[in-house]
Formats: structure tokens, C-alpha cells, sequence
């Protein structure tokens, strides 16, 4: 989904001429592809990567250059024809990728100076597209960035989700949706476009909540470019009071066989304290998504032990330095090192958490 033309040029309507994509094969009938972005500053701080490779301690290129990924989303896939494997692909989009770093082009558009390449890094890699990149020649260490969570949606429905949490957090669960609908809220499904002006007030009230600055009118618009550059694929569950007073908003979107969790926000100072936010933005899609099919849910980065809790697997996202010269050429020993201090600091002291981790590099770190 975040690789989609669709989401791309929500991407490029935030930063017009810097977002695209690189591919091999013909136009018409690419066999591999990736999105990239030219980064001359960024003001989304989950995509520094100069300051996020400074803070652990590491070599950084400086803060302009290519990006493998799109800078919204926080998931960078590599796509290709069934016809190739991961590898194959990997391989044959990273010989583009180097070329589109040293193009003058792209050097204009990062505003670097000099001659010589651009630096070219994927940000938000799982761990089988890290590896394949690795394969393919790339001799960089990869830098743990980050936790996201995947939420496996089992045979059953609802009550199969349920019974496959055990019987210690199916209580839970039952508990919550139980005072939820006691509240007598009114929950509303529509599309973004439908509400654009409630979910940008509530996303504003919950950023102002973690003492960001929040301007409910930027983040209606924001969403209104959203749902154009969308196209009536997005898909929001809205809860009201019985008065009609929005107090919290889930938006996903469904595609193939996932449900992606897109954004939340909530009027803190409405809520009844009835497990408002488990249930908007965790059973609410769950319920939906067993009915349509859905075989997981992307609950993406951040607040990784409730997402445990209900069901979520832990896989790492993280950033490989793709140019041929890499500043983390050598520096194995202290990548590894940075990388499981992040990740003891991800995971804290919850054995929930350490419980779901699901990638094997994962658990040789902690």
C-alpha cells in the first residue's frame, strides 16, 4: 500500500518534484520497482537519518541525498513481478538505485554540493529486504530504526481473533468492548473525505496531548489531499456521544489481504474512560477486517507492547546504506552494539514485548 501510485502521490503532493520511483524493466511492464524520494530536508523527524545515526553513536553521510522509501508511512517495500524472486530483484534495482544517486539531477535536488554521488539509504526496511540487498552486494550494516507490529487475523471471525489471544487477554478484550458499548457512543463508517474537519481536530488534540504543536486546519487539509490522492479507497471508523460530539477516529485502508492503520486521534476531554482508544483503533478494524477476508493488519511503529497484547508480532524496520562507500563500511562491531541498545530500549523491561518479537536478528541482539 505505502508503495502504491496512489499513496505515492499523496507523497508527492507534500513534496512536489522529490517523490518518485525506480524501476527496471520497460514503463509499460516494469519487472521490479521501489519508491525514492530526493531529500534536501525533512521535516518529519522519523526520516532524519543524520540525526537518528548521530544519536546512536555512528558515522553519518549528512542529512541530504536519495532515499530508497517514501517519507510517509514508516514500511518501505520492494516490489517485483512474480516471475523474480526478492533477491533477483534486489539485485537488479540496485545498480538504478546508485545511478539515480549520481545523476546531477538528483544532486540539484538535494542541494548537495560537489561532484560524487549523493548518498543513497532505505529507511524502514524489513529484515527479508535488508537481507536480499545484502546479497546483492551491499556491504553496510544495517542500523536498527524501529519496531512495527503485524496482527495476524486467524479463521473464525471475531471470536476466532479472540480465542487465539488466550484466555488471560480474551478477557480483557471482552472487558473493554463491554465498556465501550455501555458508554453508548455511536460509532459512524465512513470515508475520509466524509470527515476530514473531525478526524483533523482529533488528531490535533491528541498531538497537542504529547506536547506537539497541532493546527487542526493544516491536518484537515492534509487529510483532504489524503483522500483525493486516495481515490474513495480510505475507510475511517468515527465515534460520537449520543449528542453527536466526535471524540475519536480510526483511519485504515484495505489492500490485497491487509488492513493498514493509517492514523487515530481523540478529544481526551470527552472520553468516558471506556477503553475509547483499544476499541477504535484495535477492535473496531478487527471485527471489520475478519468479515472482509483480511488476513492481517498493519498496526505499524510506536506503543509496541499494546499491540502485543492483542495479538501483534514484532518485526524490525531499519536502515541499510545502499552507495558502494558507505561512512558504515567497518563499523560492524559498533552498528551491532547501537542496534542492541535500541532495541533494549524499544523492548524496556516488558516481557510481552520481548515475548513477540518475531525476526530471528531480533532476538540475537537482545
Amino acid at each position: 500500500m505505502y508503495a502504491s501510485s496512489n499513496w505515492l502521490s499523496f507523497c508527492h503532493a507534500d513534496a512536489p518534484g522529490r517523490v518518485g520511483a525506480v524501476h527496471t524493466g520497460s514503463a509499460d511492464r516494469p519487472q521490479a520497482a521501489m519508491p525514492v524520494t530526493a531529500v534536501e530536508s525533512m521535516g518529519n523527524s522519523f526520516y532524519q537519518w543524520h540525526e537518528l545515526l548521530t544519536a546512536r553513536g555512528l558515522p553519518s553521510p549528512g542529512p541530504r541525498g536519495l532515499m530508497a522509501g517514501q517519507h510517509w508511512g514508516y514500511h518501505t517495500e520492494l516490489l517485483h513481478d512474480p516471475a523474480l524472486s526478492h533477491d533477483e530483484a534486489a539485485a537488479a534495482l540496485l545498480p538504478e538505485l546508485r545511478k539515480l544517486a549520481a545523476d546531477p539531477a538528483t544532486r540539484e535536488l538535494t542541494g548537495a554540493k560537489g561532484q560524487d554521488p549523493v548518498p543513497c539509504l532505505a529507511m524502514y526496511l524489513g529484515d527479508r529486504t535488508v537481507g536480499a540487498f545484502q546479497r546483492a552486494g551491499v556491504t553496510a550494516p544495517p542500523v536498527l530504526l524501529q519496531l512495527e507490529a503485524w496482527i495476524p487475523v486467524p479463521d473464525g471471525g471475531w471470536e476466532g481473533y479472540l480465542d487465539s489471544l488466550g484466555y488471560k487477554r480474551s478477557v480483557r478484550v471482552r472487558r473493554d468492548r463491554r465498556r465501550f458499548e455501555e458508554a453508548g457512543y455511536r460509532v459512524e463508517h465512513l470515508t475520509l473525505d466524509e470527515c476530514c474537519a473531525e478526524a483533523g481536530h482529533l488528531l490535533a488534540c491528541t498531538q497537542r496531548r504529547y506536547g506537539h504543536a497541532a493546527d487542526a486546519k493544516v491536518l484537515t487539509e492534509s487529510f483532504e489531499d489524503q483522500a483525493r490522492a486516495m481515490r474513495g479507497r480510505t475507510e475511517v471508523f468515527l465515534a460520537r456521544t449520543a449528542e453527536g460530539r466526535p471524540i475519536g477516529f480510526c483511519l485504515y485502508y484495505v489492500w490485497g489481504d491487509s488492513l493498514y492503520l493509517r492514523a487515530a486521534g481523540f478529544d481526551y476531554e470527552a472520553l468516558a474512560g471506556a477503553a475509547e482508544y483499544f476499541n477504535v483503533v484495535y477492535y473496531l478494524p478487527l471485527e471489520h477486517a475478519s468479515e472482509r477476508g483480511v488476513r492481517r493488519v498493519h498496526a505499524g511503529i510506536e506503543a509496541s507492547e499494546a499491540k502485543a497484547l492483542r495479538g501483534g508480532q514484532l518485526h524490525g524496520l531499519w536502515l541499510l546504506d545502499l552507495g558502494e562507500d558507505s561512512v558504515l563500511n567497518g563499523w560492524d562491531e559498533q552498528v551491532a552494539a547501537a542496534n542492541a541498545r535500541t532495541l533494549r530500549t524499544l523492548v524496556g523491561d516488558s516481557k510481552t514485548v520481548a515475548g513477540a518479537l518475531a525476526d530471528p536478528a531480533l532476538a540475537d541482539l537482545l
